[in-house]
């Protein structure tokens, strides 16, 4: 069975790295609970913020198109290196995991998932969701309740 596409890069990740991903996001949010007027620059920010996939699918293109350009102008046998790219890239979109994943989620890079989970805690934090029960009266749970 393939994992979901909500858990699929976590789950080819070490747990080691997974933890840090937390533990910053977790440190943020302790951050803008105690500086609130800084939250909507935060949530500018994430709307910024590059997740895994896009990463990846810039990587594989980015080498894929110069496998092809040093194919055509140099020696043929670049041309391994669109179709091995390619290779990787199929197994990431089934699996979750390609060479480049452990790299980037060494550098902090996150799943969608991860990035929307830290988004709905400080929307949380900022009062967004009074009408629906989640207040800040309630910040420490506000990390629980985003994961929900």
């Amino acid at each position: 069975m393939l994992p979901s596409s909500r858990e699929r890069v976590s789950l080819h990740t070490s747990d080691e790295d997974n933890q840090a991903i937390q533990r910053a996001m977790e440190e943020r949010l302790r951050f803008y609970s105690a500086n609130p007027a800084q939250i909507s620059t935060r949530l500018h920010e994430l709307d910024e913020e590059w997740d895994i996939e896009r990463a990846i699918e810039m990587n594989a293109s980015a080498l894929a198109f110069t496998g092809i350009a040093a194919g055509i102008f140099g020696d043929r046998r670049w041309l391994l290196l669109p179709a091995l790219v390619t290779g990787f890239l199929f197994q990431h979109a089934v699996q979750g995991w390609c060479p480049p994943v452990p790299i980037l989620r060494k550098l902090g890079f996150r799943t969608v998932y991860e990035i929307e989970k830290e988004r709905h805690a400080l929307k949380a934090l900022r009062g967004d969701y009074v009408g629906i029960g989640l207040d800040k009266a309630r910040s420490p749970h506000v990390l629980s309740a985003a994961a929900a």
